[in-house]
């Protein structure tokens, strides 16, 4: 098979072709690019690996690429990297590679294109193409990677546990890819994965946690999960999430499954939003569902204060797992912490004062929190999910509203610390506290507008009832 057509569209093949044939090295495009070429798939990462120095024909292809195109190159790896157009293409020599059984970092040395090939780790990922003029374009598949392609099936190009055992990552690997496109892993591939899923224990938290997020920006990531889980990894990397398996019953009297409904979830927000931090919320939404679950015999199981106790879960769980400890860690404990909120509201009667708290909590985040709640509604009743998102939509048209009129979403009281300090001739002090969640606390209620002049006149009155005198008038502050 032939892909010089569909190299057609990248002319940096050509000038790796040239190059390659000045050099007298054999050259090959290898890997992800080839796969994505045959699905049919965008792909801006291409592997060039050549029998001789990857870095002297990287340099002989900069070359040819103009002044302006820069080489990073990295010795101690004899990789080199050339950013070209919107492409990122890296050169490395053919190499052989053996593993230790306490590391999964490989000892090198120069190889074939077999060796190169035998080194990866899935079939798909060792179809290669030639790139010298002699035989340019030329599919090279010594493991059936291209009849893997059209059964849509993962396979170790070697016997799984060997492949497995020498980079536990692969593991890992393996179904990100199954549920970045959506394949199967053939039977004897995943049996293997069963039988090494220990290994993992090798592989740096930081590595786990990047294909982890990789499967959670699948289309579907709950099929990723269920593979995780099935496979026996899940409980070595995010134990958390498989104490909500299961479901207990006492006098007739069960719960659901939380750890599927997590997953659908999931699925529910991924049709809605790629945003990886708003799928996270999805997957901790109800996490503290095992540590806050109680039987009561006149209403069943409860979960009280799960939201609560699920936020404050958040921080160690990002910290563990080496996720940002920054504003997405916050956006996710924020959206934990108020994923029943709006449900509450869809249920009772709605007051302008529960509403304007939601708005003030929810913030910037709104729209994302609505999403997930709206994701949250999973009863197998399509009846009760359809009156769940009417009352949704009531919530959301006063949430509207209600924004519209009092512009709350970016809410600060108008009265500050610092002018009530001035104004009473405070220091820092439980005085000066007490006002200002007296006057957050009527802004909220609807008591006063979130207008300086009735602020301030509500906030002379709080002083008053705390002994304090007005020393500086207000047109003096």
């Amino acid at each position: 098979m032939n892909l010089a057509d569909q190299l057609q569209p990248f002319p940096v093949f050509g000038l790796v072709a040239k190059a390659a044939d000045e050099l007298g090295v054999a050259a090959y495009v290898i890997g992800g690019f080839v796969r994505d070429l045959l699905l049919k798939r965008p792909s801006k990462d291409i592997d060039i690996v050549c029998v001789g120095s990857g870095i002297e024909l990287a340099e002989r292809v900069a070359l040819a690429l103009g002044p302006d195109v820069h080489v990073a190159v990295y010795k101690n790896f004899g990789t080199a990297q050339v950013r070209y157009q919107d492409l990122d293409v890296e050169f490395v020599g053919a190499r052989r590679e053996s593993y230790r059984s306490d590391s999964r970092k490989p000892s090198v040395e120069d190889g074939t294109l077999q060796d190169d090939q035998n080194r990866r780790d899935f079939t798909i990922n060792a179809l290669g193409v030639s790139l010298n003029r002699a035989d340019y374009g030329e599919l090279i598949d010594p493991f059936g990677g291209l009849r893997d392609l059209r059964l849509k099936s993962l396979r170790t190009p070697l016997e799984p546990s060997l492949t497995f055992s020498d980079d536990p990552l692969r593991m890992m690997r393996a179904i990100r890819f199954a549920s970045q496109l959506n394949f199967d892993i053939e039977p004897g591939t995943f049996e293997g994965v069963v039988q090494m899923k220990d290994r993992i224990e090798i592989v740096s938290q930081e590595r786990i946690s990047d294909e982890l997020n990789k499967i959670i920006l699948s289309p579907k990531p709950s099929y990723g999960f269920k593979l995780l889980y099935h496979a026996g990894l899940l409980p070595l990397i995010f134990p958390e999430m498989i104490a909500l398996q299961g479901v207990e019953n006492i006098e007739g009297k069960g719960h659901k499954d939380n750890f599927y409904h997590t997953l659908q979830v999931l699925d529910n927000v991924a049709e809605h939003s790629d945003d990886l931090w708003l799928r996270w919320a999805a997957i901790l939404h109800d996490i503290a569902k095992p540590a806050t679950k109680r039987f009561d015999k006149k209403v069943g199981w409860t979960f009280h204060n799960h939201e609560e106790v699920g936020a404050r879960m958040v921080p160690q769980l990002f910290r563990r797992m080496k996720l940002p400890l920054n504003e997405k860690m916050r956006f996710v404990k924020k959206l934990v912490r108020l994923h029943l909120r709006p449900i509450v509201l869809s249920k009772e009667e709605i007051t302008d004062s529960a509403m304007r708290r939601l708005l003030v909590e929810a913030g910037e985040d709104l729209e994302a929190l609505m999403t997930l709640c709206r994701a949250d509604i999973t009863s197998k009743n399509p009846d009760k999910v359809r009156r769940y998102l009417r009352n949704f939509d009531l919530v959301e048209q006063r949430l509207q509203d209600l924004e519209a009129r009092d512009k709350l979403r970016s809410f600060q009281p108008v009265i500050t610390g610092e002018l009530i300090m001035e104004v009473f001739a405070l220091k820092p002090s439980r005085e000066v506290g007490l006002i200002k969640e007296a006057i957050r606390e009527a802004i909220l209620e609807g008591t006063i507008p979130n207008e300086l002049e009735k602020a301030y006149a509500f906030m002379v009155e709080e002083g008053k009832k705390l002994g304090l005198e007005v020393v500086r008038a207000r047109k003096e502050a």
